[in-house]
């Protein structure tokens, strides 16, 4: 007896993952894309619409290849084929569930081992590249006052992109103690205090915040007045880097992600606790925000400045005479001459 796989995933989309699981819908969309591709691979290799695929044509071979295809053919990087197989993996771990029979064959999906990634040092911004950010907003365009208020609240609060993008007008609270609310992942709510440059920033903008539709309570709006998007915001970002770049050539090309780094090095160069800057980040994992440590050049000078070097003979070492190099010569020299 063969299983349409159809059914399986209608299932694990609409029910399993949004409610059993409780994912975000960012999480569930990823998944859904990683499925997606690797039912179009099976579809085509094995000459079938997707339709007609059952579970049992979609075998560790199937996946397998299909990983090898996302790098070599699609260039994706080995991150992403992570990415990719962490879904695959979760869907079968839910077939298997629903379905015994298909047991093995989900154990063999399943034990596909994640590949060895290539470790990467974060980039970040120094101070006065981030300043060169902010100064690089035009105050007096149509959007120079959101743009200002999006780029301190980033930088404020190390907030991913998402997060910034979900924030509600509900969510601010600009006067007395300021402060604003954020969903993070795993829809885990974290507030942070503001400065007081970002809630000047954000008193203004709203004041000239103009909604599309009357009811729209996203704070941050694009140029039609609706919600900003991640794209946008991604935009905006890069946009404002480059333009510190004119000033500052050395700037890498800046992402939100990268604002996110940049709140970490400088909280932990401030002297705070490791453990506190991994509340603030939202960290789960402790040894996430370690990677911060590894990075910082200054602080491991100022380790190495509080270390006493050790003694070492300041004698100039023997080198050879110029005679005994021009000795070494002569037998050429004498060839030559015969």
């Amino acid at each position: 007896m063969n299983y349409p796989i159809g059914s399986f995933i209608k299932k694990y989309f609409s029910h399993y993952l949004p409610t059993q699981k409780g994912l975000s819908s960012n999480t569930i969309l990823a998944y859904r894309d990683a499925v997606k591709l690797l039912l179009c691979y099976a579809a085509d290799i094995l000459n079938k619409s997707v339709a007609e695929l059952y579970v049992e044509d979609i075998n560790e071979s199937c996946v397998l290849k299909f990983l090898d295809c996302l790098e070599m053919t699609k260039k994706c990087s080995s991150r992403t084929r992570n990415a990719r197989l962490a879904a695959i993996k979760s869907l079968f771990a839910f077939i298997s569930r629903e379905e015994p029979v298909l047991i093995i064959q989900c154990q063999q999906i399943q034990s596909i081992p994640l590949k060895r990634t290539k470790y990467r040092l974060i980039q970040y911004l120094e101070e006065k590249e981030m300043q060169a950010m902010l100064n690089a907003v035009d105050i007096n365009s149509s959007n120079g006052t959101r743009d200002q208020a999006l780029l301190l609240l980033l930088y404020n609060t190390g907030a991913r992109v998402s997060e910034i993008a979900g924030i509600k007008l509900n969510d601010l609270q600009l006067n007395g103690s300021a402060q604003v609310k954020l969903m993070a992942k795993g829809k885990k709510e974290r507030s942070f205090p503001l400065w007081p440059e970002t809630v000047l920033a954000l008193k203004n903008y709203i004041k000239t915040r103009s909604p599309k539709h009357i009811n729209t309570n996203s704070v941050f709006l694009n140029s039609n007045g609706l919600p900003v998007s991640r794209f946008g915001i991604r935009y905006l970002v890069r946009k404002y880097g480059l333009l510190a770049q004119e000033k500052l050539p050395s700037m890498p090309v800046v992402t939100p992600h990268m604002i996110r780094h940049t709140t970490a090095m400088h909280l932990l160069r401030a002297g705070n606790d490791i453990n506190m800057i991994s509340y603030w980040l939202g960290h789960v994992d402790i040894n996430t925000t370690h990677i911060y440590v590894e990075i910082d050049m200054e602080m491991k000078r100022k380790m190495l400045d509080n270390l006493e070097s050790p003694s070492a003979s300041a004698e100039t070492p023997w080198q050879k005479p110029d005679i005994l190099d021009w000795l070494d010569q002569l037998k050429n020299r004498l060839n030559y001459v015969e």
